[in-house]
């Protein structure tokens, strides 16, 4: 399969599962506007090489490989409809054709060019999709700002991040990102949550309510808003 063709599979299991969830075959290929059965054999090639994880009548669930893809193809396009309305002045009903076709030939360093130039932006201006954090080796878009382009360097443990919020009940992880500029990093160090942090989601409220966490040893209630700029990697 085409590098292309391959990238649009996995960003749309990625947006249509929201997470983990697996995704039948049926949606993806409503989704992409084509044949259930062309989808089906696209899958089971996919999964053959490592992408996906695929079960007939249960769906296909991203793996590791998979997820990393379709978390920095969603990226790019995410951005790009940013900039194409933001900077361009490029009406709506065209920013999201456009970005699909520009995703796929967007370097790694336009990528982040174009997320500092945006002032590192949380959502897309199509569907208000919140845009996957970068691969960079730093702690907060704070730390990215205040370096030059040419200190920015790619973090090896990376492309695997989830927000705080995607976490489930129980479940253990490691903070790795802070998406915020000085004063969200700072009130976020204030209550112990630093890069590196070991943190167990005890509880979220319904209806983006507040959520509990356990870190160090304390437990902490944070509303839904800073929650979600916590992006952590799970443990295991």
């Amino acid at each position: 399969m085409e590098k292309e063709v391959i990238e649009q599979y996995l960003k749309v299991i990625l947006s249509v599962g929201e997470g983990d969830d697996p995704v039948k075959t049926n949606e993806i290929a409503k989704a992409m506007h084509l044949a259930p059965a062309s989808v089906t054999e696209s899958v089971q090639k996919l999964a053959d090489e490592g992408y996906l994880k695929y079960e007939a009548y249960k769906g296909a669930r991203l793996t590791k490989k998979g997820r990393r893809i379709a978390s920095k193809v969603s990226r790019k396009h995410r951005l790009l409809e940013r900039f194409l309305s933001d900077a361009l002045g490029i009406e709506s009903a065209k920013v999201h054709k456009q970005a699909c076709e520009m995703e796929h030939t967007l370097t790694d360093e336009a990528e982040i060019a174009l997320c500092r130039m945006l002032n590192h932006p949380e959502t897309c201006s199509d569907d208000h999709k919140k845009i996957p954090p970068c691969n960079l080796d730093v702690e907060s878009c704070a730390e990215c700002k205040a370096r030059s382009a040419a200190e920015l360097k790619v973090a090896t443990f990376k492309g695997d991040l989830r927000q705080l919020t995607e976490l489930s009940k129980g479940e253990r992880a490691k903070i790795q990102f802070i998406r915020g500029g000085e004063n969200v990093v700072e009130k976020l160090h204030n209550m112990g949550l630093t890069k590196g942090a070991d943190i167990q989601l005890m509880n979220t409220a319904p209806f983006s309510g507040p959520v509990e966490i356990c870190v160090r040893g304390c437990k902490l209630v944070l509303g839904r808003g800073i929650a979600d700029k916590i992006f952590v990697q799970k443990a295991g």
